[in-house]
């Protein structure tokens, strides 16, 4: 079912700017040590970032790492999707299961790891999101993103958050191919989590909503899977993989031409720096470009877009949109009117939440 809304009201806040997500001052072409000492800084900028104040609070949990990072988040926002944030938090914390850094691969001596949300009441296997942190291919951490997994642990679905190797690490295509193979990974291991293989949704913000489309797109066998962990026996015969597929795409403000970032007008710097000076480039750039694979039976599609984000350009989202249209494919897209790149106030996240919930359920997920 295609379909486009403009959510009113509710313009965007910048956040960021205030230290909570440096990934996002790398895009718009900070340098990353300026951005370290707005993060670290001391006085009158620890003072007004919450998320600073709480790893003062409670550093004796810095140790665990992710509950640090849970909590230090939701307090850094103080809010989640649609309600306050503590007791979307209190709810995670009394039903749900957290396994994190699991290793799912290795890539370049680097050994990628993600997290586990498992309800702690099994039962019958769970719809499974998936979620991909942005930051240009550039930067980024999945502990920066659990709150974006919140909604989903309301409706008691699992979740696995997916860290990946970033430029600095391995260029592209690796991202994709680390992507691709956490996709595998869930696959290999749904009767030992309980995950229900058929409601598999890949979500993601920017660079992280491109990840989540071209993961999904790609096709059911792809050479980006050549990488992925699998028995020798059949590690080279790819006919013998077991086919993936995902169930539905939520991208938020996503990259959905790669090619386009990478040269000509709309270039942008994170892109060229994940590409380097390989030769290829180009030709790399457009293998990797989710508008590149649209065809009919893709798995349904709902997109938030600010009209006025200057990081990844609105008409990317657009012209998905019309791509999936004229593929057949379900769709939506929702358009945030003077929306730059995130960072919307919490009128406009929950009017968007309440878009992915009605699309979700339209396409067949158990969502109340």
């Amino acid at each position: 079912m295609a379909g486009r809304v403009y959510l009113r009201g509710g313009l965007p806040r910048d956040a960021r700017r205030e230290g909570l997500d440096p990934s996002e001052e790398l895009l718009r072409g900070g340098k990353a040590s300026e951005v370290k000492a707005v993060r670290f800084r001391g006085g009158d900028a620890m003072r007004r970032n919450p998320f600073a104040r709480c790893l003062t609070r409670i550093g004796w949990l810095a140790a665990s790492g992710l509950g640090a990072a849970v909590l230090c988040v939701a307090a850094a926002f103080g809010q989640g999707p649609t309600r306050p944030a503590d007791p979307w938090l209190d709810y995670a914390a009394v039903e749900y299961d957290i396994l994190p850094n699991i290793t799912y691969a290795v890539g370049n001596n680097v050994e990628l790891k993600l997290d586990l949300y498992l309800p702690k009441a099994r039962g019958a296997p769970k719809p499974v999101v998936m979620l991909f942190h942005g930051g240009g291919w550039v930067a980024g951490q999945k502990e920066r993103n659990v709150l974006q997994l919140l909604p989903y642990l309301r409706l008691g679905w699992a979740a696995v958050n997916v860290e990946y190797r970033v430029a600095r690490q391995s260029p592209a295509p690796a991202a994709v191919e680390d992507c691709r193979c956490a996709l595998r990974w869930v696959y290999t291991h749904a009767q030992q989590y309980g995950f229900d293989v058929g409601k598999i949704v890949l979500t993601g913000g920017s660079a992280g909503g491109h990840l989540a489309l071209i993961t999904g797109f790609l096709p059911e066998r792809s050479v980006f899977d050549r990488q992925c962990p699998t028995d020798d026996a059949v590690r080279w015969r790819s006919d013998q993989e077991p086919a993936v597929r995902a169930a539905a795409i939520v991208n938020w403000y996503g990259i959905t031409d790669v090619a386009d970032l990478l040269e000509g007008a709309n270039a942008k710097h994170y892109a060229i720096e994940w590409f380097g000076s390989m030769p290829n480039r180009l030709e790399l750039a457009r293998e990797l470009s989710p508008i590149q694979y649209v065809r009919p039976g893709l798995p349904p599609v709902i997109t938030i877009h600010g009209d006025q984000d200057d990081i990844v350009p609105y008409s990317q989202a657009v012209r998905l949109h019309q791509a999936l249209d004229k593929a057949g494919v379900p769709n939506k897209l929702v358009t945030i009117p003077g929306g730059k790149h995130g960072g919307f106030d919490k009128e406009t996240m929950v009017r968007a939440f309440e878009q992915i919930r009605g699309f979700l359920r339209q396409n067949g997920f158990p969502v109340e």
